[in-house]
């Protein structure tokens, strides 16, 4: 099942559904808001200030993996539409290939990520309560050895994410602003 349609913006550029779309730019802001507030949050002093906001970036994590839960659901289900052929033709090899590279990695991280920082968090023995009232079960047991081993990969998988959140962003860009491809015209709301 294909979820492209011919947009009008560029000869043969089709777009992506509306919940792609949307299921985009919404795992988009939540990368760089949630990595915005580890990184603040990571060097405060322990406070109330402090205790809200790794409440909030726990929250906040597991939010982010339903979403991408649900985008990789859609993409299963509903194809994205390819690369048209004029922009794969005029990409070097080795472009096409970044290109897949970073969004399969991207994918892989948007699991990546949050399942670690849970894991840190139930091994440092401070379990997740959604919004205040749901309590989440252990990712793992508690155990302060092994919440000093995970904690670095949270963090470097966070940076790993967020790096190439920003590859995909100066490539989005370099395709219309330097291509003048109209390729970044497919992940935009209200133009179909």
């Amino acid at each position: 099942m294909s979820s492209s349609t011919p947009s009008g913006h560029g000869p043969g550029v089709a777009r992506y559904t509306s919940v792609s779309i949307v299921l985009h730019w919404l795992l988009g802001l939540a990368i760089f808001g949630i990595f915005a507030v580890g990184v603040f949050m990571a060097d405060l002093p322990v406070s109330p200030l402090r205790l809200k906001l790794y409440n909030w970036h726990k929250w906040a994590g597991v939010m982010f993996l339903a979403l991408s839960v649900l985008r990789l659901l859609w993409r299963i289900t509903h194809r994205p539409p390819s690369l048209p052929q004029a922009i794969t033709q005029a990409m070097p090899t080795w472009q096409v290939r970044v290109h897949h590279a970073t969004l399969h990695l991207m994918y892989v991280l948007f699991f990546a990520v949050p399942l670690i920082g849970w894991a840190y968090s139930s091994a440092a023995g401070y379990p997740i309560v959604l919004f205040g009232q749901i309590p989440l079960p252990d990712f793992v047991s508690p155990d302060k050895a092994l919440a000093e081993m995970i904690k670095p990969l949270h963090e470097l998988s966070a940076f790993a994410l967020m790096g190439l959140a920003c590859l995909h962003i100066a490539a989005a860009l370099k395709h219309q602003w330097i291509d003048h491809d109209s390729l970044l015209t497919r992940m935009l709301p209200g133009r179909g």
